[in-house]
């Protein structure tokens, strides 16, 4: 399949998806990110993932997140140069360039929304490679908000685990990931303790049941602030039903009715806690390779 009949067909399947929410998808937004990557969604490696979230900040749209090829190509200078963001002497478009040139990426992605168009680039390390916390300590361009809670990771077990750094363009934040995360970790009475500490509110039965099948976590932290803003555990699965948890509704409904490829499902299910108080995400893979990291 060519380049531009896997764009056409992707963006089908990302108009029959929004329907299932009511959203509608806004070809003025997301046609000029697929035409920009199209060579991407012909490539047999390539994961394409729908996700859609609880939360009064996700109502009303459709993320598509998908791995870019070339594996090594530059997918912000891709963006920069078809308008799709602009330029910025915002620490947040030199963040990407000073990782790759320190930092050993195996390959990007990119996170779109069907209503508010390109929003982040991912930057991944292998599963044999996780990365040392203080490699990205030292890049000018971190949010100071890392260091600052620096002490924190390290008394977790998480100062090597770095799996994923995600980059927000619209809102100006950095997502970390942790990947092998250690099972104390997730067992829920620290759950519980790490979420007091981050002076988030007490945290539901649900996400407890939830966090301690984590396969990992990641943390969001911005420039404007030293703390961390939200913090959210995954598990993945092929059987949603299989989860300790009652489902939400709204990702339910979304479930029944969202298309995939192949013949087996794979899902990585969400739970986070932020300021404004905890929700759910679903990422359900239309597209995926065996082998490739989960993300969220």
């Amino acid at each position: 399949m060519s380049g531009t009949s896997a764009s056409t067909e992707l963006y089908s399947i990302l108009e029959e998806s929004a329907r299932l929410l009511d959203v509608a998808c806004s070809p003025d937004k997301v046609w000029p990110i697929l035409n920009t990557y199209g060579e991407t969604f012909a490539h047999d490696s390539t994961v394409v993932a729908f996700r859609v979230a609880t939360g009064v900040r996700h109502v009303g749209e459709l993320d598509c997140r998908f791995t870019t090829y070339p594996k090594k190509q530059d997918p912000y200078a891709l963006a920069l140069s078809n308008g799709l963001v602009a330029g910025t002497d915002h620490p947040v478009g030199a963040l990407l360039s000073e990782m790759q040139a320190r930092l050993p990426i195996d390959s990007h992605a990119i996170d779109i929304g069907v209503v508010g168009g390109f929003k982040k680039i991912y930057a991944f390390f292998t599963p044999d490679d996780l990365q040392q916390l203080s490699k990205f300590v030292e890049l000018p361009s971190m949010p100071r908000s890392l260091a600052d809670n620096g002490e924190f990771f390290t008394r977790h077990g998480l100062d090597d685990k770095v799996g994923v750094i995600g980059i927000d363009y619209q809102n100006r934040t950095v997502n970390v990931y942790f990947n092998d995360v250690p099972a104390e970790c997730l067992e829920s009475n620290a759950i519980a303790s790490m979420l007091h500490e981050l002076g988030f509110a007490e945290p539901s039965e649900q996400m407890l049941k939830l966090g301690q099948e984590a396969f990992g976590l990641y943390v969001t932290l911005s420039w404007d602030s030293s703390k961390i803003e939200r913090i959210c555990f995954a598990v993945t699965t092929t059987d949603l039903e299989a989860l300790p948890v009652q489902i939400e509704p709204e990702i339910d409904k979304f479930v029944s009715g969202v298309p995939y490829g192949g013949a087996d499902r794979k899902f990585v299910y969400g739970v986070a806690l932020a300021p404004e108080g905890e929700y759910y995400k679903l990422e359900s893979h239309y597209k995926w390779a065996a082998g490739t990291m989960d993300f969220i």
